[in-house]
């Protein structure tokens, strides 16, 4: 399992709802992404990023995993905050991103349970940055004037 880095059009890909969460296919890719985002001393990582069209993706901040199942963003508060923000689909490169401080996200965790997440700073700002790549938005799209070609 590796990382697609950009420009790969799989990073464009709105992904899919997954059916069955508890299905071992599953299990065992979140088990292999949780691997994959440790090895990297990443805080999230999403299923596009590793070539898989499905809405799947991990946050692991101040040592507490959430794993994401088809993650719904139902509110956006507070004030917007501009953070430097950095992506492992773009080794190397951390750039300004602005966005809002709070979160409320609906989700399926690992075990198939509903659960709703209320995040705020840093937390929040990385379940936006991985809801936005399960809708094939990437955080250069955030940026005012993009020149997507300086990416590549």
């Amino acid at each position: 399992m590796k990382i697609i880095k950009y420009p790969d059009p799989r990073l464009r890909k709105k992904s899919l709802p997954i059916k069955n969460p508890t299905d071992p296919k599953i299990q065992k890719l979140i088990l292999e992404m949780i691997q994959l985002l440790r090895a990297n001393q990443a805080i999230g990582l999403a299923a596009p990023q590793i070539g898989e069209n499905i809405r799947l993706c991990l946050i692991e901040i101040e040592n507490e995993l959430f794993v994401l199942i088809n993650p719904e963003i139902k509110s956006l508060s507070g004030k917007e905050v501009i953070y430097e923000e950095g992506c492992l689909s773009f080794p190397g490169k951390f750039i300004p991103i602005k966005r809002f401080e709070r979160v409320k996200v609906k989700a399926i965790d690992m075990s198939g349970k509903k659960q709703i997440i209320r995040a705020r700073g840093l937390f929040a700002r990385a379940i936006q940055h991985e809801v936005d790549h399960l809708d094939g938005k990437l955080f250069i799209d955030l940026l005012e004037h993009n020149d997507d070609s300086s990416y590549e």
